[in-house]
């Protein structure tokens, strides 16, 4: 009888060891930490401003060998095409380098019309930052239509410390800081709409800290 219950004990013993054997990959694998991907920066608006780090796609009117998809920007500020060496693409607009390289091509075919488009917006240009009192004061990539509340939504929230009605957004135009009041307690907690601002590429959101 006692051998008996011990053979009964030892196959228990050793079934519990294989499924513990199956089920460590398993376990092992529900607990690594999922790799961070980077949020998509959306469609631009039309009067974006590229700028170094971003990403383009140059298409080139019944010219398929002049087009070329993912041209970066490079940290001078400048692309490379074929037929044309270096051109500046910082701190103009899609339509506005689209014009230029109309001119740089002119020289080789004839009538050429280009199309460029924004593929991947990262510059500095292109994202709106916030600062102060919020969870997570960081660089958000800009796209068309963001307001004031997709940026501290992004950002994870007001910290209990915050002055949301003491915001303030900052704006650069024609090289001169431009200052907008923003009530976002306001906004947030009593669902005022005309506080929800919509913002540019390269505004900065600031949120002080309360006095009290």
């Amino acid at each position: 009888m006692l051998r008996h219950i011990s053979r009964i004990s030892g196959r228990i013993a050793a079934g519990a060891l294989a499924l513990c054997l199956v089920c460590t990959p398993v376990w092992a694998q529900a607990t690594k930490v999922a790799p961070i991907i980077p949020r998509p920066s959306g469609p631009v608006a039309k009067n974006y401003v590229i700028g170094p780090g971003d990403v383009l796609d140059i298409f080139v009117w019944q010219n398929p060998d002049l087009s070329q998809k993912a041209v970066p920007v490079r940290p001078d500020g400048r692309i490379s095409t074929p037929l044309i060496a270096n051109i500046m693409a910082a701190g103009r607009t899609p339509v506005e380098l689209g014009q230029a390289m109309d001119k740089a091509l002119g020289q080789y075919i004839r009538s050429p019309r280009v199309t460029v488009i924004v593929e991947s917006a990262m510059s500095v240009l292109s994202q709106v930052q916030v600062i102060g009192q919020v969870a997570h004061p960081e660089s958000i990539p800009y796209h068309e239509g963001m307001t004031v509340l997709d940026v501290v939504l992004a950002a994870g929230g007001l910290t209990p410390y915050a002055s949301g009605n003491s915001a303030k957004l900052e704006r650069k135009v024609d090289g001169k800081v431009e200052t907008l009041h923003v009530r976002l307690s306001s906004l947030l907690n009593g669902g005022d709409l005309s506080q929800n601002l919509k913002v540019q590429p390269g505004d900065v959101l600031v949120v002080p800290e309360s006095l009290f």
